[in-house]
């Protein structure tokens, strides 16, 4: 199981970045998949997931503002993120989670670095 992000960078408050997760070693369009972050200091914190049908969850802090999609022909996994603040400022990895028909273990990639100056 290989999983890479990419996409990360230093934004201004208010503005966007669009991440992207690159999958492969295992079944993409049966695998819910999901976004973490961690800041410096700070716990790990879900920030959004995908079902294998494309149904979301995201954590309040995002709601509203960050949108999380899937290209199953692609095994790529998207987090755009709009508005954003410096307390989205952290780590952002991807994670492929255990389904049914899918993997049985949680897999995490590594990470792409989001900071966002006031």
């Amino acid at each position: 199981v290989q999983l890479q992000a990419s996409g990360g960078g230093s934004v201004q408050t208010g503005e966007s970045l669009r991440l992207s997760c690159a999958a492969s070693g295992f079944i993409f369009s049966v695998t819910p998949m999901a976004w973490y972050r961690q800041a410096q200091g700070k716990e790990r914190e879900l920030v959004a997931r995908i079902n294998n049908v494309g149904g979301t969850t995201y954590a309040d802090s995002v709601k509203g503002r960050f949108t999380i999609s899937r290209d199953n022909a692609k095994n790529t996994v998207y987090l755009q993120m709009n508005g954003l603040k410096p307390e989205d400022t952290g780590d952002y990895y991807c994670n492929a989670q255990p389904s049914p028909f899918g993997i049985s273990q949680n897999y995490r990639g590594q990470g792409t670095q989001v900071t966002v100056s006031s």
